[in-house]
């Protein structure tokens, strides 16, 4: 029988602003863990709450995923109608790599030590059920730039636009109000990368650095990271990467994630980025920031989770 919970609707906090800081957590729960993950994903929201409550302007939620393996062993059928696994591309030059995770966390506040207090929550929970694939604690850097020093997520969609672009509707009605998520971690060259002019950084990008203005740049990031529908219109998702480091370690990175209500625009802007089209190459930032992880979810609304039968 089913352990499918038949509550969709209001989604997790998706289409949350950007925060100052944010926890990336990755795991793939044990065998013999299975009840205890969907314990932890049924109180989720009750940790959050207890979390955040003496902190109101803390601005503390949580996302939470489930990947294509794991949706099996939790809650069987019925799925997703587009939930399958992270697909590895292997290019002339680059590779997307594909990475182990069952569970994404993706916490975010304006402070990160409410983003260290859920994440210790969460892990206490999952103990000896689950092991840590990837965390990453990230943060805002300047006016909302990356560590390259560009704005990022400038065509981010807003309002009703965000909704359209990053939440199931009654495409798939048994998970509506849910999302697909594609996570990478992105290492950078820092040391290359600031051996370039600024003029070449610039066309790399397609944005100005100073004062963020497109540029007409054919191949730049910007160019192969635009698509279109057979009727023109533009197909968009909502980024929510941030930046992150370890300055004592060398590591300079961003840990992209992105919302789509279809997963397939996520996957062919991957696809573009690292194999290319028959009218341009490879995106050339991949030249200087390197995929070292790569993972796919469904995001299930916030109703399916409460409505998790408790072990």
């Amino acid at each position: 029988m089913s352990s499918v919970p038949s509550a969709p609707g209001r989604p997790q906090p998706v289409l949350s602003p950007l925060p100052s800081a944010a926890v990336f957590l990755v795991v793939t729960v044990d065998p013999g863990g299975e009840a205890v993950a969907r314990d932890v994903l049924a109180g989720l929201a009750g940790w959050e709450r207890a979390v955040a409550f003496p902190y109101p302007d803390g601005g503390l939620s949580c996302v939470a995923g489930v990947g294509a393996d794991a949706w099996d062993r939790l809650f069987g059928a019925p799925r997703p109608a587009a939930l399958y696994p992270f697909r590895e591309l292997t290019g002339a030059r680059h590779q997307a790599v594909a990475t182990p995770g069952d569970l994404l966390f993706h916490i975010r506040a304006t402070r990160l030590d409410l983003c260290i207090a859920l994440t210790a929550e969460i892990m206490k929970g999952l103990r000896d059920a689950a092991t840590v694939q990837d965390e990453v604690h990230a943060f805002a850097y300047y006016e909302s730039r990356n560590l390259l020093g560009f704005v990022d997520g400038t065509e981010n969609p807003v309002g009703s636009d965000a909704v359209d672009a990053a939440l199931v509707g009654d495409e798939d009605p048994g998970f509506r109000g849910g999302s697909y998520a594609v996570v990478q971690k992105y290492l950078h060259d820092m040391d290359a990368w600031e051996r370039l002019p600024a003029e070449t950084q610039e066309k790399i990008i397609g944005r100005t650095k100073a004062t963020n203005v497109e540029l007409d740049a054919p191949g730049s990031h910007k160019d192969v990271n635009s698509i279109t529908a057979p009727d023109g219109t533009e197909l968009r998702i909502l980024r929510a990467a941030m930046p992150f480091g370890r300055p004592g370690h060398g590591e300079f990175g961003t840990y992209f994630i992105a919302y789509a209500r279809d997963p397939q625009v996520t996957e062919t802007m991957l696809e573009r980025m690292f194999l290319g089209t028959q009218t341009s190459g490879p995106d050339p930032l991949l030249d200087y920031s390197r995929a070292v992880t790569g993972t796919r979810f469904f995001v299930p609304s916030a109703d399916f989770l409460r409505s998790i039968p408790r072990g």
